[in-house]
């Protein structure tokens, strides 16, 4: 594939239509060349994302879910995007944010499953802004196996 490249996908805020988000991040990535470890990884991770926005930010009302997949050399980047109900997090819970020193918005985002999507992934970031739904970033870089040599 060529290097700057994006695949959108605006899909219902429901768990039925995740599955296509990882067919399709199946196939840019096989493209790409990752290994079928790292695309599983991604898969998880993506999956996270995805479930989050479908099971917090509109309840029982609705709304779509915007996954947007950039290929930049051999680096992929999956923006997962809702603009539904920001999250917040019961004060009984806030000692789960010293977890890696992340700040609580961080947290907030299905709690380990973060944690989960950042062990699986290269990098991750969330952003997540009342009124304007949330954001999280999930970047894996290509790495060449050396054993192909």
């Amino acid at each position: 594939m060529k290097a700057d490249q994006t695949v959108t996908l605006n899909l219902p805020a429901t768990a039925d239509y995740v599955d296509i988000v990882r067919l399709n991040l199946y196939g840019i990535a096989s493209k790409m060349g990752f290994s079928y470890e790292d695309i599983e990884d991604m898969k998880v991770a993506v999956s996270e994302a995805c479930n989050n926005s479908v099971l917090y930010a509109y309840g029982q009302e609705g709304g779509l879910v915007e996954v947007i997949f950039g290929v930049n050399g051999e680096e992929l980047t999956i923006t997962v995007k809702d603009e539904g109900v920001s999250f917040s997090l019961p004060q009984e819970k806030s000692d789960a944010s010293t977890l890696h020193d992340k700040e609580l918005h961080d947290v907030e985002i299905g709690g380990l499953g973060f944690y989960l999507m950042q062990a699986l992934m290269d990098d991750v970031s969330v952003a997540s802004e009342s009124g304007k739904g949330t954001q999280v970033i999930l970047t894996k870089r290509l790495t060449r196996s050396e054993e192909k040599v």
